[in-house]
């Protein structure tokens, strides 16, 4: 599984960096999930090979702007390139409400039909071998962390086939499709012949957040969390916490006391400039990161791409 960012900043758009968006693209084949969508992640979307056809479901943290505002452009333009495909969106209530809203004086036309998920009604829900919870967030608005735990493709237990005395051939494949076949009259269900060979691949994203202990549950076996540290601790005590954001010190720590090993910072303050300027820059970010996390950290940047691997390992592509 890849994590493409689409957009790192907070708020508005800078130069550098567009309003929130993260692609989840999947291994085989063309699959992948949008988490956010801000204004212009379409145009986001042009510089990077993913296609409309293949986005499987959308989940939108909550309901400000720089996180929803980009929907009704992102669907018009599936439309305009022929996606047939129903599309199932995962969000809290009002945001359903303002698409529905927009779609309706607009005219927006959609082929193609949409699931509407209230993400606090959500228990789990399963697309293929991916498996998505929510977990409620603290901010201004009601705001949701979506934890992706992939399960890699199961393989055959041969000790187990032959040691049952069944042949190779047309059986074993298939058991390995995860169809049932039979043998001299007997079933043999693949369930008891196939294996998960590595524990599933989790990854946390979260939304606007005050404060990330609320993801100790979801952060359990976790490999990695992106989260968004939109201040340092500085700045954050300046703003006050009326704005319902983390800083940096912040988030690091929470990853460090949890023991994660893979922890990506995101949807940064404008106000900080690239790292080698001075400050306010992202230096000021890592540095406070760094001072009590021990694990692999990044700073996330529009268009960088992560490799999370099989066994949880992460790294940049």
């Amino acid at each position: 599984m890849d994590l493409l960012f689409l957009g790192t900043s907070a708020g508005m758009p800078s130069k550098l960096r567009n309003v929130t968006g993260l692609a989840l693209i999947e291994d085989q084949g063309k699959g992948w999930y949008l988490v956010d969508c801000g204004e212009a992640t379409q145009h986001q979307l042009l510089h990077t090979p993913l296609s409309m056809h293949g986005l499987k479901a959308i989940f939108i943290t909550h309901i400000h702007g720089d996180h929803c505002y980009g929907l009704p452009g992102l669907l018009a333009s599936a439309a305009m390139q022929g996606r047939t495909e129903p599309l199932t969106i995962v969000a809290p209530r009002g945001v359903h409400e303002w698409l529905e809203a927009t779609r309706g004086l607009v005219e927006l036309y959609t082929p193609y039909g949409l699931d509407y998920i209230v993400t606090d009604s959500l228990d789990e829900l399963v697309i293929d071998d991916m498996h998505i919870t929510a977990h409620a967030l603290e901010h201004r608005v009601p705001s949701w962390a979506y934890r992706f735990s992939q399960h890699a493709p199961k393989s055959l237990d041969k000790d187990k086939l032959e040691a049952d005395g069944i042949p190779r051939g047309p059986i074993w494949g298939l058991l390995q499709q995860g169809l049932d076949a039979e043998l001299d009259g007997r079933p043999v269900l693949a369930e008891q012949y196939r294996i998960e060979r590595f524990p599933p691949t989790v990854m946390v994203i979260g939304g606007d957040n005050a404060r990330p202990e609320l993801l100790a549950a979801a952060c359990h076996n976790a490999h990695v969390l992106v989260h968004e540290a939109t201040y340092t601790t500085e700045v954050s005590a300046r703003v006050g916490e009326e704005y319902g954001h983390s800083d940096a010190l912040r988030v690091a720590r929470f990853a460090e006391q949890v023991g994660l090993p893979n922890l990506i910072l995101t949807h940064f303050s404008a106000r900080y400039k690239p790292a080698g300027y001075p400050s306010p820059s992202m230096d000021d970010i890592r540095q406070e990161a760094e001072a009590v996390y021990s694990g692999q950290l990044f700073l996330a940047e529009d268009f960088a791409r992560f490799r999370v691997g099989p066994d949880g390992s992460l790294h940049r592509v």
